[in-house]
């Protein structure tokens, strides 16, 4: 079984009639994903792509049995948007929206722990099953069918990752990006756990960047939990303090904590090789398999 999605997902987009939304939207069913609704107030009635919208979430949810929201919404409501995904029975939903207030996120955080849904982002490219289904904004022509699990901070950094591994023939289960913002819903530990879970992963690629601890409490999570072969990255070796690098977690703050080499010792530290380039991660994998 993939992670998370495949062609059973069952897919209502918030914010469908935006351009944002509507085009992406196009993007997903054209890969073959199941898109079945749309949600956006007062929209109610009318059709995208031959999606119906309705005016509410919870409609659009229980009138085509959906199992999964994307959230295409500006980030002044995007916080409220979540909110309105969480209340559903939905087991997952995707936020694409970049600058979500992080007050709102705090709060959209906190109601997350009393459901049983996954949230991935804010902030991210969103999720993909190659061949089967896609949530978001990956390009899904330079992903190919294979078993190497991706887990990314960075957007970007994915599509240069893959993009190696499948010149190279090697394929991808499922890859997600986590998002770059200081709250987000699942992090490495969560997708390195449901990766080692998966029994169509046979090694798993971990793309991190400077700021926070999270690739360092990712390390140790590895070296304690995880048997499937993890290949690393890390991001803005270059980068100096103080100075936010493209994504708004990614900011060191010169305590000696959050910097490349702080997580690349760390994942030395717990047998992860870790390459200096999209093209020696592939090396890497290639070892491994």
């Amino acid at each position: 079984m993939s992670v998370l999605v495949d062609d059973d997902t069952r897919v209502v987009v918030q914010g469908i009639t935006g351009g944002e939304g509507s085009f992406h939207a196009q993007q997903m069913i054209e890969y073959g994903t199941n898109v079945v609704a749309g949600a956006v107030p007062g929209r109610g009635g009318e059709t995208v792509h031959d999606v119906p919208v309705y005016d509410t979430l919870e409609t659009a949810t229980t009138e085509h049995d959906a199992n999964a929201v994307v959230v295409f919404v500006p980030p002044a409501f995007a916080g409220d948007a979540m909110f309105e995904a969480l209340d559903t029975d939905v087991d997952l939903v995707v936020s694409i929206t970049e600058g979500v207030p992080q007050q709102d996120m705090a709060r959209v955080y906190r109601r997350l722990g009393e459901t049983d849904t996954r949230l991935i982002g804010p902030n991210c490219p969103g999720i993909i099953t190659p061949g089967q289904a896609k949530l978001g904004i990956l390009p899904g022509n330079i992903f190919e069918s294979g078993n190497v699990g991706l887990v990314s901070r960075s957007g970007t950094l994915t599509y240069q990752v893959v993009d190696n591994l499948t010149q190279r023939g090697i394929g991808q289960s499922t890859a997600i990006g986590i998002g770059g913002d200081p709250i987000i819903g699942t992090d490495f530990i969560d997708a390195l756990a449901l990766f080692e879970n998966d029994p169509a992963t046979d090694a798993i690629v971990m793309c991190g960047e400077i700021g926070g601890e999270d690739e360092e409490a990712a390390a140790s999570y590895i070296d304690k939990n995880v048997s499937t072969p993890v290949v690393g990255f890390i991001a803005g070796r270059t980068a100096p303090p103080g100075k936010r690098m493209g994504h708004a977690g990614a900011i060191v703050s010169g305590s000696g904590t959050g910097t490349a080499e702080s997580k690349i010792a760390a994942l030395d530290d717990a047998g992860v090789p870790v390459g200096d380039t999209p093209s020696a991660v592939a090396d890497f994998v290639e070892e491994t398999l």
